[in-house]
């Protein structure tokens, strides 16, 4: 029996009362890239108790998070405010390198609406110390060529906001993308009309995994260096639904592109749902399995 398995088991034995075992980082792990995960994978913790959450994320192994869910309105993330949240960070010697923000719903609004987000993103950003704000999705309305026209004009719009400001923007992929509409796909149209040095990507590997177009190593090589921030997670077998990283169908022994050719900075491990027990045991499942399997290709 591997770790990752003893993980699951004792888990299950456990139940609400699991024990989650003190797995530090270690010199061995150390890495021009850290490793990371995406905090919405364990949003239902994050709520409850922040700095408790990320505690156990950092005894597993994870050095920095990406954060999403900033309520513009209210200035407040996962239910504390920025600074509250760095003080967090820095006490436990983690980082949020980048954030998804809700852009998405302001892809009909004006420039200056679109401006006046983008300062209170900026705001929280600069509060964390991230080096990137993301452009996360599309609702399933906003998947036209017009909605995917509209978008490349506001990534361009606040990429030119965020010029000068340390912060830069990255734009997310899912699958819908890379489906063809009359001849062309929505990523053909982002690649197409972005400037790449106002735009950068996320590539979600699981997504392009999902409905196989490209691989990423084929993305990577159409746009060599603008790749700066990589999504990994694992498919389940049957149900194609997310799963703990190692447990699935995607071999990333094999799947993982060039991070020097990328122009990789950061990477997260996610899982956004389906846990084969509760969110906390399938971060530190996948912690285990890229720490035994992963580590030395990234």
């Amino acid at each position: 029996m591997n770790r990752r398995q003893f993980i699951i088991q004792s888990s299950l034995m456990a139940a609400a009362a699991a024990v989650y075992p003190a797995c530090g980082s270690t010199d061995s792990e150390a890495s021009k890239f850290p490793l990371g995960y995406q905090l919405y994978s364990i949003r239902d913790l994050m709520k409850q108790d922040p700095r408790g959450t990320l505690a156990k994320l950092k005894k597993m192994g994870y050095q920095h998070g990406e954060v999403y869910g900033f309520d513009a309105k209210s200035n407040l993330i996962f239910g504390v405010s920025p600074a509250e949240l760095k003080n967090m960070l820095d006490e436990l010697g983690m980082a949020a390198h980048s954030g998804h923000y809700d852009f998405t719903t302001l892809l009909e609004a004006s420039d200056d609406d679109m401006r006046t987000y983008t300062d209170k993103v900026l705001a929280c950003a600069k509060t964390l110390n991230s080096k990137y704000v993301v452009w996360p999705l599309l609702r399933e309305h906003q998947r036209s060529l017009e909605a995917f026209g509209m978008l490349v004009e506001k990534l361009n719009v606040i990429g030119e906001h965020l010029k000068g400001s340390g912060i830069g923007l990255a734009y997310h992929n899912h699958g819908y993308e890379f489906h063809s509409q009359g001849g062309t796909t929505g990523y053909d149209m982002i690649i197409a009309g972005t400037d790449p040095a106002l735009v950068k990507l996320e590539l979600d590997m699981y997504w392009l995994a999902y409905d196989p177009k490209k691989t990423p190593a084929q993305l990577i090589a159409e746009q060599p260096g603008r790749y700066v921030m990589w999504h990994i997670k694992d498919m389940d077998k049957v149900s194609r639904d997310y799963t703990e990283l190692g447990n699935g169908s995607i071999d990333y022994t094999t799947y993982l592109p060039d991070p020097k050719e990328s122009g990789l900075e950061y990477f997260y491990l996610e899982q956004g749902g389906n846990y084969t027990v509760d969110s906390l045991t399938s971060a530190e499942v996948s912690a285990e399995y890229f720490k035994e399997t992963l580590r030395g290709k990234i």
